[in-house]
């Protein structure tokens, strides 16, 4: 499966020349609803999710990615307005990387049967992890989970692999990276990545690949 990831130019550029990318922390997500999907209104559940959720920060992050990578507002606010870059991953076809479920409504859950389970519900789980509010569908995020290892400077990331390929790297329609720059970047990995320039759609409000190879550096 092809999924796309936007940043900033310096760290996209960091990430290709280290071969990583970096984790998501819970409390450093926009959305202030991450994990709180559930209709909190009973005192015993909220105290529940507030703690478990504190407990997963402690120990969990997210890579967070998109199944699309034309859509210019995801470029304005997570690729310094359309300067930066997007990284495209090949990930495996299963779990690993799941879609989130765009809700206009917060889920009813259980409070009763869910404070007195002995061993933790799978399904309801996810429903946490996966659950965002309707007008954050625009992103088409998938997300995986992983575990905080060894930081690096309070930075946690995850290193390219089988299951974390780099496919392709978009180069933002107003960044000033050249060909020269993302070839010296990605070093033994060019010959395997595939690179473009992106611009603004003529005809439509997208973002689309650049054809004229004289208008890209």
């Amino acid at each position: 499966m092809r999924v796309f990831h936007f940043v900033e130019e310096q760290w996209g550029m960091d990430d290709i020349r280290r071969r990583r990318l970096k984790v998501a922390r819970l409390e450093e997500l926009n959305d202030p609803f991450e994990l709180l999907g559930a209709d909190l209104r009973h005192p015993a559940l909220r105290y529940a999710v507030v703690a478990a959720k504190s407990e997963f920060a402690r120990v969990r992050g997210f890579l967070c990615f998109s199944l699309d990578w034309h859509n210019p507002v995801q470029w304005s606010h997570y690729a310094s307005k359309h300067q930066g870059l997007c990284l495209g991953f090949e990930v495996p076809d299963d779990d690993c990387v799941r879609p989130i479920t765009y809700s206009a409504k917060r889920f009813i859950v259980d409070v009763e049967r869910l404070l007195n389970m002995t061993t933790p519900d799978p399904v309801l789980f996810a429903r946490f992890l996966f659950t965002k509010y309707a007008h954050w569908r625009y992103e088409k995020e998938v997300r995986a989970i992983v575990s905080l290892k060894e930081s690096e400077n309070g930075l946690y990331f995850s290193e390219f692999n089988d299951e974390l390929q780099l496919a392709c790297v978009i180069v933002g329609a107003r960044s000033k990276v050249t060909r020269d720059m993302l070839r010296a970047a990605l070093g033994n990995l060019a010959p395997q990545v595939e690179v473009f320039k992106a611009r603004l759609a003529f005809r439509t409000f997208k973002v689309v690949r650049q054809r004229n190879p004289g208008l890209w550096a």
